[in-house]
């Protein structure tokens, strides 16, 4: 990585963990990772999520932009890739001529590929080799029913593989279904009052299986039991847009990104946002405080078993990757 991103993060945060002491940590970048070859050609990275051996899976455009009305034509790209966690080599590449405009990535407890195809208006679960196992939605067919979706943005995979299903750009609803695929009950409308949705962006669930919300245009989580029902919510007292949702279910605490830009679109950049369970928030960096690199949309954010926070940023097609240094 180049020395115009962020030099170090400081941060005190009184986090949820097992010991339940205060954590200060120092967080710095991995130089020169991940390390994409010069003849290939990263995209926008949308998803980002681990297998169960922490490798990274990022799901991304390759040489399409977002565009309306979407095309037709597929990405002639491999748009998934599988990043050593260690070494940063893409180990593995799949998806060429499969998707219309990636958006949303999940990995289950069985390493399977959960995707959202915003041009599809399609959920695609594939085994860990990319082999189509189910399909939700039908194709380029936007929808409202129960299995239907409009321009569908994110999943979570719950530990007895029922699912969660953030629709999304067209809808502004959460859909649940069984393992089976089978629809469940949904909630959630249009609006800004709780349980309402203005472009519910991303997912995550905790390890009592509630659900965590990115309310993008409303610029705030919330979160909902199992069920639902609507349990708590954090604004974001800073102008912008709320991306993504993580929940660290090995420390429990919540990471939130967010990005701001300007009314002639130079951006301002992504801060990340260090929650509670509860939803409170105990520290932030990026481009609140000291920052002075480059300029960042952070669009999803995964962190793995050690600690370590990987970013997917759309702005410059890039993927970072920090590691914690405790005080």
């Amino acid at each position: 990585m180049s020395s115009k991103f962020f030099n170090y993060f400081l941060l005190s945060v009184l986090l949820s963990c097992s010991n339940n002491k205060e954590k200060e940590s120092t967080y710095i970048p991995v130089e020169n990772w991940p390390k994409i070859p010069s003849n290939y050609e990263l995209g926008n990275p949308t998803g980002l999520a681990l297998k169960s051996n922490q490798n990274l899976i990022v799901f991304h455009r390759g040489s399409r932009s977002w565009q309306t009305p979407m095309p037709k034509d597929k990405i002639k790209e491999n748009t998934i890739i599988e990043i050593d966690n260690s070494s940063g080599e893409i180990i593995n590449a799949w998806g060429a001529d499969m998707f219309i405009m990636p958006h949303g990535l999940e990995i289950d407890n069985e390493n399977n590929v959960w995707i959202t195809d915003v041009g599809l208006h399609q959920v695609i679960k594939y085994d860990s080799n990319g082999k189509e196992l189910m399909v939700l939605g039908k194709e380029f067919e936007p929808g409202s029913d129960s299995y239907s979706f409009n321009l569908p943005t994110d999943v979570a995979v719950a530990n007895d593989g029922s699912f969660y299903v953030s629709d999304g750009y067209g809808n502004s609803r959460i859909i649940k279904f069984s393992k089976d695929g089978s629809y469940q009950f949904e909630w959630g409308a249009f609006g800004n009052e709780k349980s309402q949705f203005n472009i519910p962006h991303g997912l995550d669930l905790d390890n009592n299986g509630n659900v965590y919300v990115a309310d993008r245009e409303n610029n705030r989580i919330q979160k909902f039991d199992s069920l639902g029902n609507f349990i708590a919510e954090w604004k974001n007292q800073s102008i912008g847009q709320l991306y993504s949702v993580n929940v660290n279910n090995y420390e429990n605490y919540i990471l939130g990104i967010d990005y701001i830009g300007l009314e002639n679109m130079i951006p301002i950049g992504s801060d990340i946002i260090y929650l509670d369970l509860d939803l409170n928030v105990k520290s932030r960096f990026g481009r609140s405080g000291s920052y002075d690199g480059e300029k960042t949309r952070y669009h999803d954010i995964q962190i793995d078993e050690r600690g370590n926070m990987f970013v997917g940023d759309i702005l410059n097609n890039s993927i970072q990757k920090f590691i914690p240094i405790q005080n």
